[in-house]
């Protein structure tokens, strides 16, 4: 594979995902309750092999600890194409089990991998609190030492799949006043006694809710990783997850673009199709080339993650920031060029609209991604002059 194109295998299996999403997912994905965990849709997806795909090994029984991060942003752009339900569905498993898979003990990998993979168990990625979002570093659930392992206590907030989870991947405090240096990551099962959490309402539909920890005892074989290394855990997920946000707002993008296409093509105004009209057919024309500039940022990300490259830190970051605000200029674009119909409940850019603006704060902001950039050019420039 290039940076530039997927190979034929790879498009075959991007046509096979949005057949999947098309004719057996979008059923389940729309007899769900919005904004609560669609179980019967994982397991649909685990059934299929989709999530297994996210898990290199998996089925076979030995899981590799390397991320496909092409499949991942396949993945998620196809789904995203025809039900963006599913699309998130899928993406939260991989958020939430990745920390375990690469720096999870062998027992919590054995104990949770399999069951994600076919959909019978439902991951969180627990990061955020009430008073750290973007400043991940200053999170304040503590971590007590108690006997060999800790007792968590404190809240998280704009938790994805909380509080209906079965396990949490949690970031908590376990040196005082140390910064990003003191954090341990931990995975925590759901049933734990004094582990609470209620459910938020969201523009965005997807399941979204806080988790509550009163002394939740963890134990030391649940630390994932080194002890006070938890946030070297969260970085090396997320810069995985960054490009396949991207994916998800191109998947959004591309369908958004689909029907406007359709849409000024079949109406008639002005003695004409729609599209015939100079600035809608400028307009479309933008749409497309931000749509498609997004993917390429996204894959070249994807596959140097693949290849091996190190320090991509600032890659994935773009392809993050570029993409989520192009999906957010296309898809209110398209709405512009419906009219007042793309805004009636139910229709396929109303959902979009709403779909749309929660991937430019998630997993860090549109800001944080432009600060990640700047300090990795700074690097770069920083490294050019030493070898210089």
């Amino acid at each position: 594979m290039t940076a530039f194109a997927l190979t034929a295998e790879q498009q075959a299996f991007a046509a096979e995902v949005r057949r999947l999403a098309e004719e057996q997912l979008r059923p389940l994905a729309e007899s769900g309750v919005e904004g609560a965990v669609n179980r019967p849709l994982l397991k649909a997806m685990g059934a299929l092999g989709l999530l297994a795909r996210l898990f290199p090994g998996v089925a076979s029984g030995t899981p590799s600890r390397q991320a496909a991060a092409t499949d991942l942003c396949i993945l998620r752009e196809n789904l995203a194409m025809v039900n963006t339900e599913a699309e998130t569905a899928l993406a939260l498993q991989g958020l939430g089990t990745y920390p375990v898979l690469q720096s999870g003990q062998d027992e919590q990998v054995a104990k949770w991998l399999p069951a994600v993979a076919a959909g019978d168990a439902v991951a969180a990625f627990a990061l955020t609190e009430p008073d750290a979002g973007s400043d991940a570093a200053a999170l304040s659930l503590s971590a007590e030492p108690d006997g060999d392992g800790w007792r968590l206590t404190g809240s998280k907030m704009w938790i994805s799949n909380a509080p209906e989870a079965d396990f949490y991947t949690v970031f908590a405090r376990t040196t005082p006043d140390a910064g990003s240096r003191g954090v341990s990551a931990f995975v925590v099962p759901a049933d734990r006694p004094g582990l609470g959490g209620e459910h938020l309402d969201l523009v965005s539909p997807h399941p979204i809710g806080t988790v509550t920890f009163d002394a939740v005892e963890v134990r030391r074989e649940e630390l994932l990783g080194e002890e006070n290394r938890g946030f070297a855990v969260a970085m090396r997920t997320l810069d995985l997850f960054r490009p396949s946000v991207g994916a998800f707002a191109v998947g959004m993008a591309q369908a958004a673009l689909d029907a406007t296409v359709d849409h000024t093509g079949a109406r008639e105004a002005f003695g004409g199709p729609l599209i015939k009209q100079q600035a809608v057919a400028h307009a479309l024309a933008e749409m497309a080339t931000r749509t498609e500039a997004a993917r390429l940022l996204v894959y070249a990300a994807a596959g140097a993650y693949d290849a091996g490259e190190q320090n991509l830190g600032g890659r994935a970051a773009m392809a993050k920031l570029f993409a989520t605000e192009a999906a957010q200029f296309v898809v209110d674009s398209a709405v512009q060029l419906h009219g007042a119909r793309a805004l009636r409940r139910g229709h396929l850019l109303e959902h979009l609209y709403r779909e749309v603006r929660a991937p430019r704060i998630y997993e860090g902001a549109s800001e944080i991604q432009r600060t990640i950039i700047a300090r990795w050019l700074a690097s770069s420039a920083s490294g050019r002059a030493t070898t210089g």
